[in-house]
């Protein structure tokens, strides 16, 4: 199966989508639920105008695919917001809530290792939580 990204950012006050391997292909919404079912209806009429066109699918696109959401730092931020607390991901992260609230709200613009910092304390806490039995 043929995997695609979709590229999720917040901007202003909704995430946007789009789809480097179908140009012009985006959408918004208000959350990220939102964002990803309006995408999925985005790509197929964007795959349908194609077809019509008479114009061959792009690759990746032929066959089933898979669609793999690749979020910007502000949106994984505020997609998670109300899961997970400022104090568990300062203390997974090693950075301040403080400054994890400025990312998130586009007050600063992370460095990569702080971008890299932020991406290990998701997965080491998915790990953790893979891990629980109940």
């Amino acid at each position: 199966m043929k995997k695609n990204i979709v590229e999720i950012f917040f901007a202003s006050k909704n995430f946007s989508a789009h789809v480097p391997q179908l140009p012009g292909c985006i959408s918004t919404g208000k959350t990220p639920d939102e964002i990803k079912a309006k995408i999925h209806e985005a790509i197929q009429f964007h795959l349908d105008g194609i077809k019509e066109d008479g114009d061959k699918l792009p690759v990746s696109f032929r066959g089933k695919y898979e669609l793999v959401f690749k979020f910007d730092t502000q949106s994984l931020l505020k997609y998670y917001k109300n899961v997970i607390t400022g104090s568990a991901l300062e203390k997974y992260s090693g950075i301040n809530q403080k400054q994890l609230n400025h990312y998130a709200n586009l007050h600063r613009k992370p460095r990569i290792d702080q971008v890299k910092k932020i991406q290990a304390a998701f997965h080491n806490l998915g790990k953790e939580l893979m891990a629980v039995e109940l």
